[in-house]
């Protein structure tokens, strides 16, 4: 899996991929980076990304032609190259987005700045947008990291035990259950007495009771869309 960040600033970004489980995927070759400065790619003299909105309006907006020859230059060399913008009028990122998108070959991040992206941009190149919330950050890079992240875990050969992905949150419309480790007491909590038998059909269907109560608790919206898809 390769992963292309076009952004105009990519030290951000790549610090994120100097440890932990990441880092690994790319020793394994597994996955793949590549960065790509729009700024690289300006006719102008002074390297200038940016230019007032036209109809007026508070800030600058990412001018057209640096983006356009960016995102041309990656599709020249790479017919699965699948362009991805981050903006906040972008389908909000799940789980099953995650895992779907983990197929795919070559995954294109689009990261804004300023006051967004020349809405010709998104048209010409956008197989698919997304946002990671109802909220303004100052750019397009955190949510580009999120959803690198999220697909990662999800491609083969990524994580060291796979079988981790079986029961995480949202896999079934559920927040995980509660999990514990040693000691079976801590500053007098005890673990549920359960999961010391061994019996792990009880158990997992003790996990599924407490999976549904949680996300009863914590995410109602899950909980209903679960009991409503049960019927």
């Amino acid at each position: 899996m390769k992963f292309t960040f076009v952004t105009l600033f990519p030290n951000i970004i790549k610090c994120y991929f100097e440890d932990s489980i990441l880092k690994r995927g790319i020793e394994k070759k597994v996955i793949d980076t590549q960065f790509v400065n729009p700024r690289d790619f300006t006719k102008n003299r002074y390297k200038k990304v940016d230019e007032p909105l036209i109809g007026g309006g508070a800030g600058m907006l990412m001018s057209p032609q640096p983006l356009d020859s960016a995102l041309n230059s990656i599709k020249s060399v790479s017919k699965d190259a699948y362009m991805i913008f981050l903006t906040p009028s972008g389908k909000r990122f799940n789980q099953q987005d995650a895992k779907r998108l983990s197929k795919k070959r070559h995954l294109v991040f689009i990261s804004g700045r300023y006051e967004g992206i020349d809405e010709r941009i998104l048209e010409t190149h956008a197989n698919e947008q997304f946002s990671i919330g109802d909220y303004i950050l100052t750019g397009g890079e955190l949510a580009s990291l999120v959803l690198c992240d999220a697909i990662s875990r999800n491609v083969q050969g990524v994580l060291g035990n796979e079988d981790s992905l079986k029961d995480e949150s949202f896999e079934n419309e559920l927040l995980e259950a509660p999990a514990f480790t040693k000691p079976d007491i801590f500053k007098k909590n005890s673990i549920i007495k359960e999961f010391l038998k061994g019996n792990h059909g009880k158990i997992a269907s003790l996990k599924y009771e407490l999976s549904l109560l949680k996300t009863k608790y914590y995410r109602p919206d899950l909980y209903k869309k679960q009991k409503n898809e049960g019927k």
